[in-house]
């Protein structure tokens, strides 16, 4: 392995959504990361979450499988699991056992509500994250129900990111003290966190709680999509005056525009005018007319597109691994250059190496085996 975080060990609790992907973004970096699967199986060269880790299939229910899981974690920097609040524990694997054997482990811990609070042992979704915060009152138009926005908010954004946040803080941390911590991440902090800036704009009562009636939620004609001569899309977002001057100048607007953009009741009947506008050429003759200008205006790109943009597969934003496309490792760096994604192992296929590696012996793991410890 190579990268920044070449010599980093993570034990990884086999998951679904943001803890998998925080795993999948430490491998693409180069720690070490060991995924503890629930059973063997075959290579799914489409699971992009497990790429780059090695994988080890260990039955937890028994006294054994959860010994072997020790050992992994005493060897380890970091765990990561994305279990409800007291999973780990029940199957003796929470903080106090692991920090029993690794006192400088840092437990990461990545939920939707958190560790505690009264919906902390309930089931919950990206949705229902961001429905708690906020975000999702204020996202849509002003006439309909708030749609659901993917998942990256919350899972992602609010989830995989502060999870991978605590982890650096409490590894820097462990510099100084030379203990490890518990990190808990929940999805509803983060989201929250992550809109400091609309709190500011409410603060300071410029923002409205009806929706599209703000500058950044498709009130403003200036900031929202239109629909071209095709059916498709371009994305308009020029903030500053001397960008939304150059919208105004390429997409051949009113001049009278340029000394009222912030006149909020002008708004909806800019956003009729502007589509207007927009709906008689194609996204491609747009996207032709603003190229290369600080209008901000860009083309709406389909997932299949995405990857053929001129300035993504300039900088190599997705790559192709086993014929499945999927990003590249992100971010970059000068010189810790990581090495190319690894596909994905076959969930169990490293669970005798990595065994081996920890110091059991053939006889043990053949014994193990036969147990119905190793799956």
């Amino acid at each position: 392995m190579s990268g920044p975080l070449k010599g980093l060990s993570v034990v990884e609790m086999q998951g679904l959504g943001p803890a998998p992907l925080a795993g999948q973004f430490l491998a693409d970096l180069g720690a070490e990361v060991v995924l503890v699967t629930r059973k063997s199986g075959p290579v799914d060269k489409t699971d992009i979450n497990n790429r780059g880790k090695r994988s080890v299939a260990l039955n937890l229910k028994s006294p054994e499988g959860v010994a072997a899981a020790l050992a992994l974690i005493e060897a380890a920097d970091v765990l990561i699991e994305g279990f409800r609040p007291g999973v780990m524990e029940r199957m003796g694997l929470g903080p106090e056992a692991c920090h029993a054997v690794n006192p400088k482990l840092v437990f990461a811990r990545m939920t939707g509500w958190g560790q505690d609070g009264p919906l902390a042992m309930t089931a919950g979704h990206d949705i229902n994250y961001l429905g708690l915060t906020g975000f999702l009152h204020a996202t849509g138009e002003a006439d309909r129900s708030p749609p659901p926005p993917l998942n990256i908010g919350a899972d992602y954004g609010g989830g995989t990111m502060f999870l991978l946040f605590g982890i650096m803080a409490a590894l820097y941390e462990r510099q100084t003290s030379g203990e490890g911590q518990v990190v808990d991440a929940a999805m509803v902090d983060g989201a929250s966190a992550m809109m400091a800036l609309i709190h500011t704009f409410i603060a300071r009562g410029h923002w409205s709680e009806d929706r599209q009636a703000n500058l950044l939620d498709g009130g403003a004609p200036f900031y929202r999509t239109y629909e071209c001569a095709d059916g498709k899309f371009m994305a308009v977002g020029p903030l500053e005056p001397q960008f939304h001057a150059e919208l105004v100048r390429l997409a051949g607007l009113p001049e009278d525009h340029l000394a009222t953009q912030m006149s909020a009741k002008d708004w909806p009947d800019r956003r009729d005018a502007y589509a207007g506008v927009f709906k008689q050429k194609t996204r491609d003759e747009w996207a032709a007319i603003f190229d290369g200008s600080d209008a901000c205006v860009t083309p709406v790109m389909t997932w299949s597109e995405a990857p053929t943009h001129p300035h993504m597969a300039a900088r190599g934003t997705f790559t192709e691994v086993g014929g499945v496309t999927q990003a590249a490792p992100a971010p970059r760096f000068s010189r810790s250059t990581p090495d190319n994604v690894a596909a994905p192992p076959a969930p169990g296929s490293d669970t005798v190496a990595v065994l081996r590696g920890l110091g059991y012996d053939d006889a043990e793991i053949a014994r193990l085996r036969d147990a119905g410890v190793l799956t």
